[in-house]
């Protein structure tokens, strides 16, 4: 793990000493909005006109945060509008690389050799951690936004004047419960996982354990008589519920010790995911082989041998009845 400081790489792990061992994430720096128009956002941010083959999306297939903006993508149909550079599933001394030779497509608008000079060609002088994904506008050769909560939220909307898709995964009509949805499900689940895995005390590490597996209780009972968290119709609530369980069984069981059960093992929350995995697009998103690369070879405090397991052979395209 590392981050940019005043434009310098300097190699650096998670500090949980402060907190009482406990993992803290830090905020995203660049919060700029693409509008229709042009238009600021929508908390009065810098706004960027939507506009084909403007913007160019750097990912990770193996960050959760990252793969809500490549289904965010695919759903909308924005996959000839706005092209993308995947950098290698491997996170080192150098964090994360377009190594080509590593899974990495290469980066594709500038060929830069290393994630963090795109941050330091957006800002020279920037300090912070260095993640995905980030939305790059080639027309003023700088980062519009590294929020993926919010990048979703443009590519929900911004572009259909263009594409002609009006699908709405954040209706007005539903957005107070897709915010309440979020809001619980953040820090118990999306960022639950990681304060388990990360956790250097035994307390930081257990409360955390009981908090998410306390919420994927709730999710299953849920699920019982709703296909989606809000009855019918997928929202972005869904997508970033989906991100975390689809790597659950694979990397977040065994390598964050989240092993109370195996996602396999609840009555519902399986048949969801997959129902989630079918929706035309979707899996085109999902590559284990960078998830479990990146998490069993990279982070090498938890797993120092980085051998990389070859289970679990679970089929997402098949179908699981709930309950």
């Amino acid at each position: 793990m590392g981050m940019l400081v005043d434009g310098q790489w300097q190699d650096v792990w998670y500090d949980t000493e402060s907190s009482g061992g406990r993992f803290e994430r830090e905020r995203s720096r660049f919060r700029h909005w693409v509008t229709a128009d042009g238009s600021a956002g929508p908390g009065g941010q810098e706004g960027f006109a939507a506009e084909a083959g403007r913007y160019h999306l750097y990912v990770s297939l193996a960050c959760p945060w990252a793969h809500r903006t490549l289904i965010m993508r695919a759903l909308k149909d924005l996959t000839d509008l706005i092209d993308v550079s995947v950098v290698s599933p491997l996170m080192l001394d150098r964090g994360w690389t377009f190594d080509t030779r590593e899974g990495s497509t290469g980066d594709r608008l500038a060929g830069r050799d290393y994630h963090y000079q795109v941050y330091a060609a957006a800002r020279g002088d920037y300090t912070g951690r260095v993640t995905v994904p980030v939305l790059w506008d080639r027309q003023t050769d700088t980062i519009v936004n590294n929020e993926s909560s919010e990048i979703i939220r443009m590519l929900n909307c911004a572009f259909d004047g263009i594409t002609g898709n009006d699908l709405d995964f954040y209706p007005q009509e539903l957005r107070e419960e897709i915010d309440a949805w979020n809001d619980r499900i953040y820090p118990a689940v999306n960022n639950g996982v990681y304060r388990a895995g990360f956790a250097t005390s035994q307390e930081a590490y257990e409360e955390a354990y009981t908090e998410l597996f306390a919420e994927l209780d709730h999710l299953d009972a849920h699920l019982a008589d709703h296909r989606y968290l809000l009855g019918d119709r997928l929202t972005e609530a869904d997508i970033r519920l989906f991100t975390t369980l689809i790597r659950f069984d694979a990397v977040y069981h065994g390598h964050f010790k989240c092993n109370r059960q195996r996602l396999e093992d609840f009555r519902h929350l399986p048949g969801y995911v997959r129902d989630i995995y079918q929706l035309p697009g979707v899996a085109d998103t999902v590559d284990f082989g960078h998830i479990k690369t990146h998490y069993y070879a990279s982070h090498r405090t938890i797993n120092p041998t980085g051998v990389v397991p070859a289970g679990p052979d679970i089929d997402y395209g098949q179908p699981h009845g709930r309950g």
